[in-house]
């Protein structure tokens, strides 16, 4: 856990500086292409065998040879963005032309997409340079990242315990310093539960502010959405701007503020204010010392001049988790129940796909309706909560990174989860208000297992979340450390 331990070596800091002094550095020339990509790719053929975060990696004479021509772009005085020469693994839910998209499934092991999506398209054209993807659970479904295909992936500060997820492969990778940021994408909370499991940052975006597609229905299903993660908050911010913007192919995507992200993160935080919402009076079962490192991060906020209230919001906390089951398995049958009536695809899919897709055809028009409606009605009450608070707390997840070779944690406590993903109900508060969340690192417990916490912000307030990251980042020092297999030789 101290980011002072192991020999550190000059590919450590090259490997772990920021990636926008990195950019700097490759866009006035002082230091090559070639160089950067060289020492990611040592790094990945050093780490990745242990902790499985990066797969379908492209051929490394291939990626240097690539590195060579955004050299000799530079050399021309054509620099292609803020990622020019970056390496980047993009997450497996994503698609990326010419590179195997298998979402985790056997399904698709074979499908290699001849487009991009909207979000790597827009990487690609910033200058990163795709070398492979991030390991996700199977269709990104639940908080614990393995699958049949390729595996688990392995916690970048023990790699006995789990990643998290969905975004597992994405969070351990810039964690271990592997690639300089990462993409991902969260539904339920996949941005910020392995945000909160490896000690990084991870940003679910305002619904539309980062297109996602093409894909075949862009009007109904408006849970999940791609995001930025990374080391620190500048180069969070730069992410989300290289991410960000309207897109034709999306009808409720976002233009692009009209000041860049990352142009605007200074600014004092005294007198906000923010609610502490815990575990909403014990309704979430939280593993203990969760709630002691998180509260104790977000009253940091007290100390840099921020007023820090207990919030109990007036919702049934039991209404959002009826809510989010119902549109979840609603979505996941209309987009998968077709491999489970298909039988040459129905036994390569995992249990717990084949239960929310036999849920999902369940279901009624009036009841994904009704669920509609019990969102509706948590939004209204945020937009009140939001014009007496400037953001609101939560923990990112209810347990320290679990044991990496069990499905999914089955009790917290003395408290049966009764669903693979009962475990991290807390973070559907922040899901289903299609409001943008940032997780925080909170620190370790004794047994050195990160956690992290989580701000909601108002609607399209990615600035004022960002800003309020930044404060936190300079008051603390998690951000800074580093887990002790990332660093020096093995």
């Amino acid at each position: 856990m101290n980011s002072d331990i192991g020999t550190k070596t000059i590919s450590d800091d090259l490997a772990f500086s920021d990636a926008t002094a990195l950019s700097s550095a490759i866009a006035a020339r002082e230091i090559s292409c070639v160089e950067v990509m060289r020492t990611y790719l040592d790094r990945i053929r050093r780490l990745n065998p242990v902790h499985n975060a990066i797969i379908s990696m492209r051929d490394e004479d291939t990626l240097m040879a690539e590195a060579a021509e955004a050299d000799a772009d530079l050399s021309a005085g054509r620099h292609r963005g803020w990622m020019h020469g970056f390496p980047l693994a993009v997450k497996d839910l994503s698609a990326t032309a010419g590179i195997a998209t298998t979402f985790g499934s056997p399904v698709f092991a074979g499908n290699v997409p001849e487009q991009d999506c909207v979000m790597v398209s827009r990487l690609r054209a910033a200058g990163a340079i795709v070398i492979g993807k991030t390991n996700t659970p199977e269709f990104g479904l639940g908080s614990h990242t393995f699958n049949s295909l390729h595996g688990v992936t392995r916690n970048a500060w023990n790699p006995a315990l789990s990643a998290g997820g969905s975004s597992g492969g994405a969070a351990v990778s810039i964690a271990l310093g592997m690639q300089p940021v990462a993409d991902g994408s969260d539904m339920m909370g996949s941005l910020r539960n392995p945000a909160a499991f490896n000690n990084v940052l991870g940003l679910r975006p305002t619904f539309g502010r980062v297109p996602y597609g093409p894909k075949p229905e862009v009007f109904v299903h408006q849970l999940g959405t791609n995001g930025p993660m990374a080391r620190n908050v500048r180069d969070l911010a730069h992410l989300l701007d290289a991410q960000s913007g309207h897109d034709a192919t999306a009808p409720f995507s976002l233009d692009a503020p009209q000041t860049a992200f990352a142009d605007a993160l200074d600014g004092d935080v005294t007198g906000l204010r923010i609610g502490w919402i815990g575990d909403w009076q014990g309704y979430y079962a939280c593993e203990p010392g969760i709630l002691d490192l998180c509260g104790r991060g977000v009253q940091q906020f007290a100390t840099l001049g921020a007023r820090v209230e207990p919030l109990v919001p007036d919702f049934a906390p039991e209404m959002l988790w009826d809510s989010w089951v119902t549109l979840r398995s609603w979505s996941v049958a209309g987009a998968y129940a077709a491999h489970l009536s298909n039988p040459d695809t129905r036994d390569l899919l995992k249990p717990e796909l084949v239960w929310e897709i036999e849920n999902g055809l369940t279901l009624t028009g009036m009841a994904v309706n009704a669920a509609s409606v019990a969102r509706s009605a948590w939004f209204r009450c945020l937009t009140d909560l939001f014009t007496r608070y400037d953001a609101i707390a939560m923990p990112s997840a209810q347990v320290f990174p679990f044991d990496a070779d069990i499905a999914w944690p089955d009790r917290i406590g003395d408290r049966t989860m009764d669903s693979y993903h009962r475990w991290m109900e807390i973070v559907i508060a922040g899901s289903l208000s299609s409001c943008p969340c940032i997780n925080l690192p909170a620190g370790f417990d004794l047994s050195g297992r990160p956690t992290g916490f989580q701000l909601i912000g108002r609607p399209r307030a990615e600035q004022q979340l960002l800003k309020l990251a930044a404060r936190y980042e300079e008051a603390t020092d998690w951000l800074s450390m580093r887990p002790e297999g990332a660093l020096g030789t093995v």
